[in-house]
């Protein structure tokens, strides 16, 4: 269940998916009084966020929680919730709340149990889970052959939330302690939408999309699943 929307530009990509965002918790909103966001973070939605949060919805009705985090502190130049919190959650998305990751355990797994212990608490399923995708093909912060790749990725487990430790490389950067959505986790969602942009991002969707080695490529657990509707927006 994927389908790809390819644009000419980075400008015509954000105002179809803006769109399909303000839409999307437009009507969680109307059929249930309330609605979950889950954001990435990365360069490439700091746009949309920034355009969203300029968007007349009823923010306070919408919670918004992270996707994954890097094991720093909130404030930190590396941190996704300070991300979303310096391009999302102002003007008129200042009224949503927001769930993090990090929290005061020294290591991920240590954080783990309290950590899914929150995110059990947001509204579910997702009603929008907003993704990314690294040249190596890992999502969230599922990355190729981590430590905790294997538990995260296990649809037996109820587990939301999953810890890992990523082998460090270009992609990773030193802070290789990371909590993630889980596969279970990012499945109880409505719909994802993968945001990626650039050829080298585009040449690894088709290199995943080509094979079937999940461990080599994380995000083929998502792009080869039926459960949930999975929407790419590509720009050069």
């Amino acid at each position: 269940m994927v389908t790809e929307h390819l644009f000419d530009t980075r400008e015509e990509l954000l105002s179809a998916l803006q769109k399909e965002c303000v839409n999307a918790l437009q009507d969680a909103v109307q059929a249930r009084g309330k609605a979950s966001l889950m954001v990435s973070g990365g360069s490439s939605p700091g746009p949309l966020y920034e355009q969203l949060s300029q968007t007349d919805l009823d923010w306070s009705a919408i919670s918004v929680a992270l996707v994954d985090e890097r094991w720093v502190e909130p404030g930190h130049d590396k941190s996704n919730e300070s991300l979303v919190v310096n391009t999302l959650l102002k003007n008129k998305a200042a009224k949503a709340s927001l769930t993090g990751m990090k929290n005061a355990a020294e290591r991920p797994a240590q954080g783990l149990a309290e950590c899914e212990a929150a995110y059990r608490k947001l509204p579910q399923p997702f009603d929008l889970t907003l993704l990314g995708m690294g040249p190596d093909g890992h999502t969230a912060s599922l990355f190729p052959h981590a430590e905790g790749l294997d538990k995260a990725l296990d649809l037996n487990s109820d587990a939301l939330c999953a810890a890992i430790t990523a082998k460090q490389s270009e992609v990773t950067g030193e802070y290789v302690e990371r909590m993630t959505l889980s596969l279970k986790g990012l499945l109880s969602s409505r719909r994802l939408i993968l945001l990626i942009t650039g050829d080298d991002k585009l040449e690894a969707l088709r290199a995943a999309q080509a094979g079937t080695e999940v461990a080599d490529m994380p995000i083929r657990a998502l792009l080869q699943q039926n459960q949930v509707p999975l929407t790419v927006y590509w720009a050069p």
